[in-house]
């Protein structure tokens, strides 16, 4: 079971206190280094602690914070189910720490949601589980019998890979008279055999001893290790080597060359031939120790064999032998110190990355947790890091080398969708080493970015009379975002008034369609309004104006507004009572006879008229205007005329094609009335009894209105040259032809003010005319030579009517009305 520790305790203080401070306890214990200790070579699968509950983890929490182990080799495990933490493999305290003192294994718990790391000690206790075991099974010494009693013999030491009580703790030698050992204790702590020789040696009486030594730990229950000593007794040699010093000391840097000399060690002996010869050699040693260095026999010159490492052995003892010609010996020791050089550049470990990370991530966001470790000492093995790269990122120091990588401001996908930065690291040794890794942190979409469009007003031309469904144009409309944020959809959001169902718009695409075939004449242009919306959540839009202009085509034919079309249906008038100018047989060319008035619905070209005559009784004696429908005659009248005169006047547009009407116009010639009665009567023998009525008793009207008329205009004359026309004289107030009887026929959509005249009619008192018996008159208020004399002209600086205007003609008719003109 294992033995769990912690860095800080507090004692309880009371029973009623005891569940508040192990509650504080258990809280504190998340953040601080969790310390577990084990005995080695535990089998696998044996619980070492509940790493979960000491996190402050619950069973239930676990799924979700996924709790992991992060370690360069993983010798332990976590359970998923409930957090334990389980050995995986077995331990050996001594492959894995040697003779350290202490042994212990470190490694991070990870933690995500929120991300997060813990440092987990496990010391590692060492057990029995080794015997003391010499270099070799027998050890052989020559021993001259001239030996002094108290001479000491180094034996050399047992191995034992356990350590503290369970490693070596003493020699036993078998029971003799010569011999005794005694145990030393080297500068390092470990415990060598000295062979002291108790009683003087006698060649003669016994040449060689066998002898049992044996090492033994303190383990429970102890384990030893035995060796055979085979002693020669030699013949005598009273001088043994004498070495200078009894301990050497040496520094040697850690990237000293092989083959680069240690140091040299000397001895002399006072005896003299071959028992003065000495030769060098090193004692008994670990084979690792002698791997290292070697020993020049004759010199005692030590040379390095093969590379030091200051990470795997920081120095060495080097047991140095010399022996004379007589087999005598002397031992010195060499201690070196291997001096740490800046040979190892730190390593960086990349424990965790969350990546990605949504854009709107808040700062201080944990995104990646390293690890650093420099296995140098001193300023060699002291480091600092940098985090290298144009990334809103920053680097902060945790405990035990571990850095996290956090978030320093706002992140934007739409302007970096990933961020690749350089983790450097560097210790403080000279020359400094680095080294570094690269890391990439996506950036994740979210719904930050309105569509925007391409224009804010769009504007389109269509012509009117198009086809259903006919493309208008095109909206666009882009979205910084990606994926279903960046997906644009488009919508009629609103448009003006009647507007609603003339386009759709194709929600993928942005095509704007008709839904109806315009006509110019009812609507000239409309708006609406285009809406883009993402598909992120919540979606996020914007509008733009689309303006739809409508262009004028040539589909509406002129319409005849004076001398007044017949209708279908009253056809007895149409022959009986058809309007009719009456034109004195005095009149000269270029007499004013009637005005054609039409008016054209379209606009532009599509609204300028022309008028032709096409139709004529006498071709040559009347003619009319090209621009304003006035009917004149051609030359003067004579009396070879036919009294009764039938014109057919075309109007025509300017559109392409032209679209055209006629108007039929009848011309009596008389210098009066009566004299145009037998012409009427004559023209009225073919009417039924109904019509001729009717036209009779408007002659009769226009008669006595005539009287009237030029009773009154006599007095007007008379009353002139006395200082200003007659009071009886009543003149109707101006009024706008679109104002007329119903007689007049106008198009749906003319307005007010199309034409551009005015009239002053004026009637007699009293007097009223049936408006089935007459049609209106209409008689432009214009100055007199304007009304006689040719074409109509503009004001000076007048420009013509705009093109887009309907263009109005009028004419102007003669009968039993007569006509007030202001100059």
């Amino acid at each position: 079971m294992a033995i769990r520790q912690r860095q800080s305790r507090r004692p309880a203080v009371g029973r009623l206190l005891l569940p508040a401070l192990l509650l504080c306890w258990c809280c504190r214990a998340a953040p601080e280094r969790l310390r577990y200790t084990i005995p080695e070579e535990l089998d696998r699968g044996s619980l070492v602690g509940p790493l979960a509950r000491d996190l402050g983890l619950s069973p239930a929490e676990l799924p979700a914070r996924k709790l992991r182990l992060s370690a360069a080799k993983q010798y332990f495990t976590v359970s998923g189910e409930n957090g334990n933490l389980y050995v995986s493999e077995r331990l050996d305290r001594e492959e894995m720490c040697g003779k350290s003192a202490s042994c212990s294994v470190s490694f991070e718990a990870v933690v995500q949601n929120p991300l997060n790391v813990f440092h987990i000690d496990v010391a590692i206790q060492d057990v029995n589980d080794n015997f003391p075991s010499f270099p070799q099974d027998s050890f052989q010494l020559e021993i001259n019998e001239l030996t002094s009693p108290g001479t000491r013999f180094p034996l050399g030491t047992a191995e034992d890979a356990d350590v503290g009580s369970n490693s070596l703790q003493s020699y036993k030698l078998e029971a003799n008279e010569y011999f005794a050992v005694e145990v030393k204790e080297s500068k390092d702590g470990s415990k060598f055999a000295e062979l002291v020789l108790r009683r003087a040696l006698d060649r003669e009486r016994e040449q060689s001893l066998r002898l049992v030594l044996t090492a033994v730990d303190g383990g429970d229950p102890p384990r030893s290790g035995t060796a055979q000593l085979c002693i020669n007794v030699t013949d005598a040699n009273d001088n043994a080597p004498v070495f200078a010093q009894e301990r050497y000391r040496v520094s040697l840097r850690e990237n000293a060359l092989p083959g680069s000399t240690v140091l040299n060690v000397s001895a002399s002996d006072a005896d003299a031939g071959s028992n003065s010869r000495i030769t060098y050699g090193f004692g008994k040693m670990p084979p690792k120790v002698l791997q290292k260095f070697v020993v020049d026999g004759e010199s005692g010159r030590i040379t390095l064999q093969e590379a030091l490492d200051f990470e795997d052995t920081r120095s060495y003892t080097l047991l140095v032998e010399a022996r004379d010609g007589g087999g005598l010996l002397a031992h010195c020791e060499v201690e070196v110190e291997v001096l740490d050089v800046n040979d190892n550049a730190p390593e960086i470990t990349v424990l965790s990355v969350s990546s990605p990370v949504p854009e709107d991530a808040p700062a201080g966001t944990v995104v990646a947790l390293l690890n650093v470790k420099d296995p140098d000492s001193g300023e060699n093995g002291q480091m600092w890091c940098e985090l290298l790269g144009e990334a809103p990122l920053s680097l902060v120091a945790s405990s035990g080398g571990s850095y996290k990588v956090v978030t320093a401001s706002a992140l934007d996908r739409e302007q970096a969708s990933e961020h690749r930065m350089t983790v450097v690291a560097r210790d403080r040794g000279s020359p400094a080493l680095s080294s570094s890794t690269a890391l990439v942190l996506e950036v994740s979409d979210v719904n930050d970015n309105a569509p925007v469009f391409e224009e804010a007003a769009y504007s389109s031309y269509v012509e009117e009379n198009n086809a259903v469904g006919a493309l208008v144009l095109h909206v666009s409309a882009r979205d910084a975002d990606t994926g279903s944020n960046g997906r644009v959809r488009y919508s009629i959001e609103g448009s003006s008034p009647g507007s609603a169902p003339s386009v759709s718009v194709e929600s993928q695409s942005g095509a704007v369609y008709a839904q109806r075939s315009f006509d110019y004449e009812q609507c000239r242009e409309f708006a609406v309004v285009v809406r883009a919306q993402d598909g992120g959540e919540p979606a996020r839009s914007s509008t733009a104006t689309v303006r739809v202009f409508v262009l004028d085509s040539n589909d509406n034919a002129p319409q005849v507004l004076w001398p007044a079309v017949a209708t279908g249906t009253n056809t007895g008038l149409s022959s009986a009572a058809a309007p009719f100018e009456m034109v004195p047989r005095s009149a000269e060319a270029g007499y004013l006879v009637a005005k054609v008035v039409a008016v054209d619905a379209d606009a532009g070209r599509n609204a300028w008229l022309s008028y032709e005559l096409v139709q004529a009784s006498e071709p040559a004696l009347f003619l009319v205007r090209l621009h304003s429908g006035e009917v004149r005659t051609a030359r003067a009248v004579s009396e070879k005329d036919a009294a009764k005169q039938r014109l057919v006047a075309v109007v025509k547009d300017h559109g392409q094609p032209a679209l055209s009407a006629t108007a039929t116009l009848q011309v009596v010639l008389a210098e009066t009335l009566q004299e145009a009665l037998p012409e009427l009567s004559e023209r009225a023998a073919g009417a039924d009894s109904a019509a001729e009525l009717q036209f009779s008793l408007v002659l009769a009207l226009a008669l006595l209105s005539a009287l009237f008329l030029l009773s009154v205009a006599l007095a007007v004359l008379a009353r002139g040259r006395r200082g200003g026309p007659p009071a009886v004289l009543h003149c109707l107030g101006v009024q706008r032809f679109s104002g007329a009887g119903a007689g007049a026929a106008f198009p749906a959509d003319f307005c007010e003010g199309t034409l551009p005249y005015s009239y002053n009619l004026c009637v007699a008192p009293g007097r009223a005319v049936a408006e089935a018996s007459w049609p209106p008159l209409l008689v432009p208020s214009l100055p007199a030579a304007e009304l006689l004399g040719g074409e109509q002209s503009l004001p000076t600086g007048e420009s013509p009517a705009e093109p887009n205007e309907p263009q109005v003609y009028e004419g102007i008719g003669t009968a039993d009305l007569c006509v007030y003109m202001k100059e």
